[in-house]
């Protein structure tokens, strides 16, 4: 039977006020879409017009709501599980099986998010099948869907079940440091993670292979010849056969660092404007941006880790939720539910420490091409054929977004390009 306690009212109200502030934000930012959705700002007049414009805020509502409700409903669902009584009959049943902590920790984790997986498929169904076909972008097939899925759930079992079964025996073997020895295993298996991503995983997703066109090949050599880089580590990815969004970006670490090219990007921007956004990914590579952001999320897990020691032995915590001993795999459960809740509202930090990132690598690309131009064109183009939100709420912007707004962005590109014009020899 649930107990309520200051502790679950606590929990309660950061739920109540978790969901709150998603909504508000979502609300605030599609009313401002339906506000200024109409206006092209200054700097897209040359590119996109006003059917244009109707397609992108369309494409915005029809996603963020699609995203909300997503959002919400998992949300309810996680609310269900903790309020019903359903983890203390799942740990019983799991208990009468006779496995011990680890696997029944393993099989309580396992039937959770196998059961929390298969509730949100209709979302990911209808975003994929209905949203993305409705807008032009999607080009999957559901049998390539489905063995995305299949894939995907098969790695997570895997690599999720490793990590779980570690951090199960070192708190059932380790006594209570095993937080030091957990942190410790965690960070060089996210470091293994990062170097085996690109040629192991990924891979089993896309195809990858350098850059076909000999004479943008010898521009990227030429290009990352300047800042001391191996042409090698440039490749195009098979991005089309599930999309026809734009992108690239920057992965790996040690002798797997690569950077990805969407062959969409490949194929709808000119060579300037692939060697501007290969550019920008070289700033990232160059500033260390990966690694100070593992830094970062090693100081965090490291405060994480201990505090869950810390309560991991709590009886409220157990008592709160209809249990009548402590079970360490349900602990981690609710700790780590816990620890969701107050990650959310770290999410602004998170937000500025990485588009502060991505100034710092628009500003190399601008070095590096002496002009703003062709970033300015690319990041354009990227806009209207990704169907891009041109008029965010800036507080929603700032809440959520990862890179500065497109216009804000583009603005400040043409300012220093014309600055470093001026101040020229």
């Amino acid at each position: 039977m649930i107990h309520f306690n200051p502790l679950l009212d606590t929990l309660l109200v950061m739920f109540v006020l978790r969901s709150a502030t998603q909504v508000f934000l979502h609300r605030l930012n599609i009313s401002f879409l339906r506000r200024e959705g109409d206006r092209v700002p200054d700097v897209f007049q040359d590119i996109i017009d006003r059917e244009k414009l109707k397609k992108i805020s369309a494409y915005t509502g029809d996603s963020a709501k699609i995203s909300m409700a997503a959002t919400l409903f998992n949300q309810a669902v996680l609310i269900f599980i903790l309020l019903s009584g359903i983890l203390p009959w799942l740990a019983e049943v799991i208990h009468h099986w006779g496995l011990g902590e680890i696997a029944g920790g393993l099989a309580f984790f396992a039937i959770l998010s196998i059961v929390t997986h298969i509730l949100s498929l209709p979302f990911s169904l209808y975003d994929t099948f209905v949203i993305e076909d409705r807008y032009g972008f999607n080009t999957m097939t559901f049998g390539m869907w489905f063995s995305d899925l299949a894939k995907g759930l098969a790695l997570s079992a895997v690599l999720g079940g490793l990590v779980l079964w570690g951090v199960l025996a070192l708190v059932v073997y380790a006594g209570f440091m095993w937080w030091i020895w957990a942190w410790v295993s965690l960070g060089l298996f996210e470091l293994l993670m990062l170097w085996l991503f690109p040629l192991v995983i990924a891979p089993l997703f896309n195809k990858f292979e350098p850059v076909e066109n000999k004479d943008l090949e010898q521009q990227i050599e030429t290009l990352m010849g300047k800042v001391g880089l191996r042409v090698k580590g440039v490749f195009k990815m098979d991005a089309s056969k599930r999309s026809k969004h734009t992108n690239a970006y920057f992965t790996g670490v040690g002798r797997s660092k690569r950077i990805v090219l969407f062959d969409t990007l490949l194929e709808s921007h000119a060579e300037e404007e692939i060697l501007a956004v290969l550019a920008h990914e070289i700033g990232h590579w160059k500033k260390k941006h990966m690694l100070r952001q593992l830094l970062l999320v090693e100081i965090v897990s490291l405060a994480g880790l201990y505090a869950a020691a810390r309560f991991l032995d709590w009886p409220l915590l157990y008592e709160t939720f209809g249990f009548q001993e402590v079970i360490p795999y349900v602990g981690l459960f609710l700790i780590g539910t816990g620890f969701s809740l107050i990650g959310y509202f770290a999410q602004p930090l998170e937000s500025a420490i990485s588009r502060r990132f991505e100034r710092e690598a628009d500003d190399f690309s601008l070095t590096l091409m002496k002009v703003a131009d062709p970033l300015v064109k690319a990041l354009k183009r990227l806009a209207t054929d990704n169907l891009s939100n041109l008029n965010p709420h800036p507080v929603y912007a700032w809440f959520y977004y990862s890179h500065p707004p497109l216009a804000e962005r583009i603005e400040r590109l043409k300012k220093a390009g014309r600055d470093g014009a001026e101040s020229g020899p």
